[in-house]
């Protein structure tokens, strides 16, 4: 099989015996891990930390992340983003060119010709997709274009903590738009501003669209997207009625003020950044002189905006919104399978078979616990684990001719045939 056919073969894979899964669940947290995603995505085996701020992400893992780019993906191409990739080790010459090659988030590389810094790794691609564009991009009959990678980033975060929400290494979204002027720009950012809204809500994540400071990415003021959680490391004022929201980095606001917007009152709330919008102006088309010819003949600076999403950070934030005592309570969307089946007993495990074999056939994401453990020992990984389905093959369903079902975050169970619940789907 072709490496590339055999990566979408493993990438499609609807079911899995738990029995055969690589990782293993733990009983404890790691001493370590203070967050609640750092201790349920270890303890689940999710992920698996190998430095401070840095993360293997496993089988089950791998598949959520999946999710959450897939979803992207989606949004991303419902606005006429094209999907590229770009490199991760980058020239310092790029950099250089806007002065971000000094930044303090920045690592630098040693080749075996001892010449350190002469690469750096990629933590943000403004400038590779600039000049790479200045190639492509003469008239205006070339604009708008939208370009965006699914790619991980690097950056020497001094406070790397809080699990997958602050990484030296971890995986985003950046797309970057191309026009002829900021009008153009801003009808584009509003498509982005609607597109994110939609990517959080179908992660199962209710996100405020706040504005922020720009950072080294642009002078001006830009948008944050954030969602309201006591370990969040921003801080934001939000009116209660409206949701116009500020970060504090550039706000005058308030807790108890009246809104600007609307006259309502404004809270002060700790949040987590999972994505951010930049009207980046002509900052890099000057620096790498991208130019169009206007339908005047003219030649003019494009215009530029910068849109990212932290996808393993938005994983991180669904953890911490979304879990209780005994684990994580995953949105169906994102789950790494749909259906978590469990046998119970011996005699009950020809017809586990059946029915485990029927859901392959409709295609259903199914993790089948086939292994030989106790039942408490059992529903209390499914718990951890947080699959949005639990259902269990039991002598008592057996004989019922059934099987027993229970939704995640539910208390209640009931039994239900076998027909039914496989022609529910």
């Amino acid at each position: 099989m072709k490496p590339f056919a055999l990566f979408m073969f493993y990438a499609n894979i609807k079911a899995m015996r738990q029995s055969k899964l690589f990782s293993k669940t733990l009983k404890e947290s790691p001493k370590d891990a203070e967050s609640v995603n750092a201790k349920l995505l270890e303890r689940g085996g999710f992920i698996y930390k190998n430095s401070a701020g840095i993360y293997s992400y496993l089988p089950l893992g791998y598949r959520v992340l999946q999710k959450i780019a897939g979803i992207v993906r989606e949004e991303m191409n419902a606005i006429g983003g094209q999907e590229i990739i770009m490199p991760i080790l980058i020239e310092r010459k790029y950099y250089e060119k806007t002065g971000r090659d000094k930044v303090d988030i920045v690592f630098e590389t040693k080749g075996s010709n001892h010449k350190t810094g002469e690469f750096i790794i990629g933590w943000s691609h403004e400038e590779v997709l600039t000049e790479i564009a200045s190639k492509y991009i003469s008239s205006y009959k070339d604009l708008p274009f939208a370009g965006y990678q699914i790619q991980t980033k690097a950056r020497n975060e001094p406070r790397a903590k809080s699990g997958i929400l602050r990484g030296r290494e971890f995986l985003m979204k950046d797309l970057y738009s191309f026009h002829q002027n900021e009008k153009d720009l801003f009808v584009y950012y509003e498509k982005v501003k609607e597109a994110y809204h939609k990517i959080f809500a179908r992660c199962g994540l209710t996100a405020l669209y706040t504005v922020a400071a720009g950072g080294v990415f642009t002078s001006s003021n830009t948008n944050e997207f954030q969602v309201i959680s006591p370990i969040g490391e921003d801080t934001i004022f939000v009116c209660r009625v409206c949701e116009y929201a500020e970060n504090i980095e550039i706000s005058k606001l308030k807790d108890g003020e009246q809104c600007p917007k609307c006259g309502g009152n404004i809270s002060e709330k700790k949040s987590i950044e999972v994505g951010n919008i930049f009207p980046l102006g002509t900052k890099y088309s000057e620096a790498f002189n991208l130019k169009f010819t206007d339908e005047n003949g003219e030649k003019r600076l494009v215009v530029m905006g910068s849109y990212g999403v932290g996808i393993s950070r938005v994983m991180g934030t669904v953890v911490e919104i979304h879990h209780d005592e005994k684990g994580i309570i995953w949105p169906e969307s994102i789950a790494p399978f749909s259906v978590h089946m469990i046998s119970i007993g011996e005699t009950v495990q020809p017809e586990a078979e059946k029915i485990y074999e029927a859901l392959q056939n409709k295609k259903v994401e199914v993790f089948y616990d086939d292994r030989d453990k106790a039942a408490g020992e059992k529903f209390a990984d499914a718990d951890l684990l947080g699959i949005p389905m639990r259902v269990v093959i039991s002598e008592k369903t057996v004989a019922e001719r059934g099987v027993e079902i229970k939704k995640r975050g539910e208390e209640k169970t009931k039994i239900i045939s076998i027909e039914n619940f496989i022609d529910s789907y």
